[in-house]
């Protein structure tokens, strides 16, 4: 088993509300990694991990114009919003692994706003994009 394998299987939890959109209102992760000696700057790397990963999941999109990017910087790509983040709970549980946390906070996060959307659709999100 590597390390994302054994840290994403206690990977998020999140609730949606029923708007016609995906907007996430609560969202719930737990880390298991060895002991640290600074909790909160875990908590915020994993925070900031998930505002990056909602970013890209509700937001992801790189378009073009005459075989141009039209996004030139973050003053046009939509980046998540104060006002459209959940509220995060971030659990750290020591174990007697050896690694740390990393980057372990975006990965899981698309599949679980895939699955919270299947949850409250009854409808899995289809690959759209053209052949």
């Amino acid at each position: 088993m590597n390390r994302s394998e054994a840290m994403s299987r206690r990977w998020p939890k999140s609730r949606f509300q029923r708007s016609g959109t995906a907007r996430p209102t609560a969202w719930s992760a737990r880390l298991d990694c060895a002991p640290v000696g600074e909790p909160d700057i875990v908590r915020a790397q994993m925070e900031g991990g998930i505002v990056f990963g909602l970013t890209a999941a509700l937001y992801g999109e790189i378009t073009f114009e005459k075989g141009r990017v039209r996004q030139g910087n973050f003053h046009d790509y939509p980046m998540l919003r104060m006002h459209e983040m959940p509220q995060i709970e971030v659990a750290h549980c020591a174990s007697e692994d050896k690694w740390r946390p990393g980057e372990v906070g975006v990965p899981p996060v698309a599949p679980a706003v895939a699955n919270a959307v299947f949850a409250l659709t009854s409808k899995r999100i289809a690959d759209c994009r053209s052949a």
